[in-house]
């Protein structure tokens, strides 16, 4: 029977899981929902985080993908956001393999003036069109009314950017106002809180 234990195969599997669970508890999470786990980012997903910024289709509403010292940039700026708002884009867990697939945040933005609370997400093309950032972005919509003393989420979404605009209209959230951001046309999605 010990033979089976020891067998190649199943010393991988053991190994694998444990970095899974590893992975998924060094650092708490900040959000669960049933397919994902949103945690602060650390500098070691530079190199996962670097797989999603960096590539091109994903980042064609950015001026540019970001190249690997750009995605510590990134990092680093969340982590301070963290601890200057108590906000951030936070790294997208797939349960199911512990991998960082994306991140999805509440970031604060300066809009015309004010500032406001901003949903964010950046998924892994592959894992398009299966709702994994709709998932996220409903569960920091409800974190963020819980949480944040704000009584508006907003979405910065570029036009051409549909399946952006698709995450924030399932995220019950419509066009309020298009501005000028940086030299580009956004649309701002927003939902007001529901007072009870």
């Amino acid at each position: 029977m010990l033979g089976v234990y020891s067998h190649p195969c199943v010393v991988g599997i053991a190994a694998l899981l444990v970095q899974v669970i590893a992975r998924l508890t060094h650092v708490p999470a900040v959000l669960e929902t049933v397919r994902l786990i949103l945690r602060e980012l650390e500098p070691e997903d530079t190199d996962e985080l670097a797989r999603i910024l960096s590539d091109p289709e994903t980042m064609r509403d950015y001026p540019a993908p970001y190249d690997h010292a750009g995605v510590e940039r990134w990092i680093a700026r969340n982590r301070k956001r963290y601890r200057d708002d108590g906000v951030g884009l936070w790294a997208m867990i797939l349960k199911s393999s512990g991998e960082l697939i994306g991140d999805c945040g509440i970031t604060r933005q300066q809009v015309e003036g004010e500032f406001l609370y901003e949903i964010g997400y950046h998924l892994r093309g592959d894992l398009g069109r299966q709702g994994l950032a709709t998932e996220a972005a409903i569960a920091c919509r409800n974190w963020g009314f819980r949480n944040l003393k704000t009584d508006r989420l907003i979405s910065l979404i570029r036009p051409e950017n549909v399946p952006s605009q698709r995450v924030a209209e399932r995220n019950s959230m419509t066009i309020w106002k298009q501005i000028d951001r940086r030299g580009l046309r956004h649309n701002v999605y927003s939902i007001e809180r529901i007072m009870t």
